[in-house]
Formats: C-alpha cells, sequence, structure tokens
C-alpha cells in the first residue's frame, strides 16, 4: 500500500533524513477562501497587537450595518477555521477566540 500522503483530507509530508514529519491543511484553506470569496485576500502573518480591545460596542448599529453584516456567513466561517485550529494550527486558536465572541 505505501505511505500515506492525505488523511481526512489533510496532507502528510515528511523528510526522512531530517526526522521530520508535519501536517498541512493548505487546499483545504483554498477552499474556505473560494467558499467565502476570499482567494484574493493577502495571506500574511497577523498577529493580534497587544493590548487591542473588541467590544460589543463596536458591532453594527444602524439597520444598513446590519443589512451588510446579515449577508456575511460569520458563523460558517468561524467553523471552517475552528476545523482547522482543531486539526492543524493550533497557534490561530487565540486569533479565533478573540474575534469569534462577537
Amino acid at each position: 500500500m505505501g505511505e500515506a500522503s492525505y488523511i481526512i483530507g489533510i496532507k502528510i509530508y515528511g523528510d526522512r533524513s531530517r526526522r521530520m514529519l508535519g501536517l498541512t491543511q493548505s487546499s483545504y484553506i483554498e477552499k474556505v477562501f473560494k467558499r467565502f470569496k476570499m482567494e484574493n485576500s493577502k495571506r500574511e502573518f497577523h498577529p493580534i497587537r497587544h493590548g487591542i480591545k473588541l467590544s460589543k460596542k463596536q458591532s453594527p448599529k444602524t439597520d444598513k450595518e446590519h443589512k451588510r453584516m446579515s449577508d456575511i456567513p460569520y458563523a460558517s466561517v468561524i467553523g471552517s477555521i475552528q476545523y482547522t485550529v482543531q486539526c492543524t494550527r493550533p497557534d490561530v486558536a487565540y486569533k479565533l477566540s478573540v474575534t469569534s465572541r462577537y
């Protein structure tokens, strides 16, 4: 049968000479970007700045703002990111927890 290269959509890669084994969900993440029309977004490291405060006060207030946000599948985006956090990206867990509160 050979070595496994994918399991439940997670790519397994390694380098025997360096005794390294890793997992990636890059193809899943690309699908998520396409699904939520974010395929042209920047892919950069964005740490949460120390001292940043998010609050309910920043939530939509006007009918126009509520309408705009109702068209965004926020819960689906959060769920998709949560899946990657649980499988291969624990480094994103804090950012997800902060941004998913509201």
